[in-house]
């Protein structure tokens, strides 16, 4: 009798433990659709050899890409897009600090979010992807606050606006991903 007694003690506090856990909803931001960014700084555009110099970034991007959203391997993508010596470009910079946000490197994410804007200003993903990350640190008034940038620049039906604004409407605490 007292055997069973521990384990039906044991049963219910296993049950009021997977209770009592938080539900992980799996929200995943879109991947970002912009172009490639633009030639290095000091270098027009007719000024690069768009057969070779150009058409390497691209593929390189590209690939960087592939590495990102088709086999979430972030490490690997990080290094690619940092080869590519265009990391001061808004879209290379997004990529990276989104990378290293889905390995659960928050400060150095940051960093790269806020180099991408510090690039461009108005780069749409980036307000996005950085308040993803403001919600995910639990910074909600910070993540309205990108929102409403996003708002300001792509409008409320835009893509990257409803996935963030999803992500607010869910409580705090629920152990979202994105």
């Amino acid at each position: 009798m007292q055997k069973f007694a521990i384990r039906l003690l044991t049963l219910a506090m296993l049950s009021l433990t997977l209770a009592a856990a938080p539900v992980v909803t799996a929200v995943y931001a879109a991947p970002d659709n912009d172009p490639p960014p633009p030639p290095p700084k000091g270098k027009k555009k007719s000024e690069i050899r768009p057969n070779v110099e150009q058409a390497a970034f691209e593929n390189g991007y590209h690939a960087a890409y592939a590495t990102i959203y088709d086999r979430h391997d972030y490490a690997n993508a990080i290094e690619q897009l940092k080869a590519l010596h265009r990391d001061d470009t808004a879209a290379v910079a997004n990529l990276i600090g989104y990378s290293y946000r889905k390995l659960g490197d928050y400060k150095l994410s940051q960093v790269w979010y806020e180099r991408a804007l510090k690039a461009d200003p108005n780069h749409v993903k980036t307000w996005q992807y950085y308040g993803l990350w403001q919600v995910e640190q639990g910074n909600r008034d910070q993540a309205q606050y990108h929102l409403n940038r996003i708002a300001q620049l792509a409008g409320t039906s835009s893509e990257e606006y409803r996935s963030l604004a999803a992500a607010l409407e869910k409580p705090p605490g629920t152990g979202l991903v994105y």
